[in-house]
């Protein structure tokens, strides 16, 4: 009996410990370690898209995919040092990536 629960908790272990270091592959702080992220892409976008709304130049924000992972993505009319300075190159653990879309118009309604 003593085998089976040993053999259950070290089962328990190494799963948490695989499951642990896929949650954090990819996705690196400002000084570019590893870390976990601790809230969905969602929620990193709702809590931060107001402030990158805010500088100039940007034009929307977007939840995509940088090397199969997900990312923030920072549309902008035109990229310039001071908007590639002033964008933070990760949120919260996840990469964000800067895209170049040129002006965004929304369509007259019909």
């Amino acid at each position: 009996m003593f085998g089976s629960i040993l053999g259950r908790v070290l089962f328990g272990l190494v799963a948490a410990a695989c499951l642990m270091g896929c949650m954090t592959a990819g996705m690196v702080d400002q000084e570019g370690q590893g870390v976990m992220a601790k809230k969905t892409i969602e929620e990193v976008l709702r809590e931060h898209s107001g402030r990158l709304m805010s500088i100039p130049g940007v034009v929307g924000t977007a939840e995509g995919l940088k090397d199969g992972r997900p990312c923030v993505k920072v549309l902008i009319i035109q990229k310039t040092p001071e908007l590639e300075r002033e964008i933070p190159r990760n949120l919260e653990g996840y990469p964000v990536e800067i895209v170049e879309t040129g002006e965004i118009r929304a369509y007259p309604k019909k």
